[in-house]
């Protein structure tokens, strides 16, 4: 996977990168990842919304990718 994710990288990246990603901002409260407006977001973006840790987020993303 060469996508590094950073608080920068719009959440439509990061499922186009890799679909097995929903389930981490499904269980943040992410709920309606087809939506257009979501997918443009910045992962810091929706994390501020949805009261997630932007960083603890990154770094399991990160990982996931790295498996």
């Amino acid at each position: 996977m060469n996508l590094a994710i950073t608080k920068n990288t719009l959440i439509g990246e990061i499922l186009d990168a890799d679909m097995t990603t929903a389930p981490y901002f499904t269980e943040m409260g992410m709920h309606c990842l087809g939506c257009p407006s979501s997918t443009m977001e910045s992962l810091e973006e929706a994390c501020m919304v949805h009261g997630v840790p932007v960083n603890e987020l990154v770094d399991k993303l990160n990982q996931h990718l790295a498996e």
